[in-house]
């Protein structure tokens, strides 16, 4: 493998960035100098610069360029790469992907720093290269500054004492708990900078595990998890307590699941938090649930929808009256789809009525009720008291049973329209699963008027992207026909993204719905009368009624670059 000055050399002499007599004399004194590096005799002549250097492995060699004065590196990134390993090979670690470590140096050609195994039996790496004196700046700050601080939540909660500047809590009962250290500064800083760094990073989720010596936490980004800064064993305790009061839970019970809310005010965001606690071996796992209002004025146009599911949606949601049906696993988007709904249904003419388990988000204007099964309250029994009420619009968190699937269909029929989930794995599934619910197929055939089946993906980071070929043999191997999904090659681009500090160097920034989407036609509805099988439905829509699967709709996004081609793979494996 050749070494930078090498690589350098012959960049140089390919191209004419500086002339050949140049070269040559730079060449010459690097001939002379028992020690020292070809680039730095460029620099110390006045030829190029460092920055030119860089950027000229970056053009010529397609070697990612990092600035590291701009790049927010996760601590904990850091305690994967030894000081010792990193200072003697000038690299910082800057991200961690699935097994691959991302590594900033100076020299990408340094075939020692990639063999060490202190670090690489465990990793795969992915090289960038960087400004040297970035990396010195970018070292000192990484590994000196746990040496002041033995606790690493430190660094957290000083961040997140500057970052949460002019917060209020709406739902905090008051300070003076007298419960020793749980009111105590350091660990309400330690909360705060949990929260803080979550919203940051654009987290769902926030997790928190306590192991034997240490607590972990983790944020859920677009889907997947991602390590943060751990907790200290010693604040365990106090921080579990704090999340308990919050959330007005039992601080005496650490033997059994509790649930609770607590909303909190972050400049001018209003956040809710939906925390969940479980008993683990060594403590009580937390689960804190992020619900972002702000996302509750997202519109149907916003979603990421192709063309065609939105005209659909639009037009089912115009009907007065009739039943949509959003179906998914778990965490796939569907409360987001129906919320999106309600807010285009939200007007002062319009009595809209929802019941929930549990409310996610609180929304102006509409009533929602929250189930209650210990005292009778449950979607069942809720739907009947609401249908007392005169309303125009129902949404109904999901259709668990026979009674509250046959009531819903029911009131579909007589001038409401009826928004809920159900968990099938495809939009055809859903007609057949209320069937399997003892709905008579004639009373689905007529209430029915769109069923969507949903999924999320990731979306390219628009901020790293850049545009990637792929070989048609690939798709061939997938049976999948690329002209077929955007027949148009001019507006068929596929794009990957590299990694950058907006996308915490995932090459993904946020999600979008993938959906299947079934528009109830006449001949559908004789299909579902006849109790044709979820398969015939499916060949009919996909034949006659121009319904996409959720592979087909996941391929028309990549085709027009929204996502990735891994993405299609990940989310619709069980579509193949």
């Amino acid at each position: 493998m050749k070494n930078l000055s090498e690589t350098i050399r012959e960049v140089l002499k390919n191209t004419k960035h500086i002339s050949e007599a140049d070269v040559q004399t730079a060449l010459t004194m690097y001939a002379k100098e028992e020690k020292g590096r070809l680039r730095d005799i460029f620099v110390k002549m006045g030829f190029l610069t460092e920055k030119e250097i860089l950027a000229l492995l970056n053009v010529e060699l397609k070697i990612p360029l990092v600035n590291l004065a701009e790049t927010r590196i996760n601590p904990f990134i850091a305690s994967i790469v030894p000081e010792k390993q990193a200072r003697k090979y000038h690299i910082v670690p800057i991200a961690k992907n699935g097994e691959i470590l991302k590594l900033a140096m100076s020299d990408p050609f340094n075939i020692l720093a990639v063999d060490d195994e202190a670090f690489v039996k465990k990793n795969e790496l992915e090289c960038v290269i960087a400004d040297e004196k970035d990396i010195e700046a970018a070292l000192d700050r990484l590994y000196k500054a746990p040496a002041k601080e033995k606790d690493p939540s430190a660094a957290m909660r000083t961040a997140a004492a500057l970052a949460g500047a002019g917060k209020k809590r709406e739902d905090d009962l008051d300070a003076s708990y007298a419960i020793g250290d749980i009111a105590a500064a350091p660990i309400v800083k330690l909360f705060d900078g949990i929260l803080s760094e979550a919203l940051k990073r654009r987290a769902s989720d926030i997790h928190i595990e306590p192991f034997e010596h240490t607590v972990r936490v983790r944020y859920r980004i677009d889907g997947n998890l991602a390590e943060a800064p751990p907790v200290a064993k010693k604040n365990q305790n106090a921080l579990l307590t704090r999340i308990k009061i919050m959330s007005r839970m039992d601080i005496t019970e650490n033997r059994l699941p509790q649930d609770g809310r607590c909303k909190i005010t972050l400049g001018d965001k209003e956040i809710d938090l939906r925390v969940s606690i479980l008993p683990v071996h060594f403590g009580n796992k937390v689960v804190m649930r992020i619900l972002d209002k702000g996302s509750l004025t997202i519109g149907l146009d916003r979603l990421g929808f192709m063309p065609e599911t939105l005209a659909a949606f639009k037009s089912a949601v115009e009907k007065p009256f009739g039943m949509i049906l959003i179906t998914g696993p778990t965490g796939s988007g569907k409360s987001t789809t129906l919320y999106s709904i309600l807010n285009q249904l939200n007007t002062p003419e319009k009595n809209i009525i929802s019941i929930e388990d549990p409310i996610e988000y609180q929304v102006k204007g509409i009533t929602q009720i929250q189930i209650k099964p210990e005292v009778g309250l449950d979607f069942a029994s809720g739907l009947r008291a609401i249908l007392r009420q005169s309303p125009d619009v129902v949404m109904i968190g999901e259709t668990r049973d026979s009674e509250t699937a046959d009531i819903a269909i029911k009131a579909s029929l007589t001038g409401q329209m009826v928004l809920s989930t159900l968990h099938t794995n495809d939009a055809a599934g859903a007609m057949t699963r209320l069937i399997d619910m003892g709905v008579e197929p004639f009373l689905i055939a007529s209430s029915v008027v769109l069923v969507a089946a949903q999924r999320l993906c990731r979306r390219v980071c628009p901020n790293c992207k850049e545009p990637i070929e792929i070989p048609k043999a690939i798709f061939d191997r997938m049976n999948v026909s690329m002209e077929k999904m955007a027949p148009d090659v001019s507006k068929r681009i596929y794009f990957k993204g590299k990694g950058c500090d907006k996308c915490n160097q995932t090459g993904y920034y946020g999600r979008m719905g993938i959906l299947e989407t079934l528009v109830i036609d006449d001949k559908l509805r004789d299909l579902v009368v006849k109790k044709a099988s979820a398969y015939e439905l499916k060949e009919y829509a996909t034949q006659h009624n121009h319904m996409s699967t959720l592979r087909e709709d996941a391929l028309k996004k990549f085709a027009r670059g929204d996502t990735t081609l891994d993405e299609v793979i990940r989310v619709t494996a069980e579509d193949e």
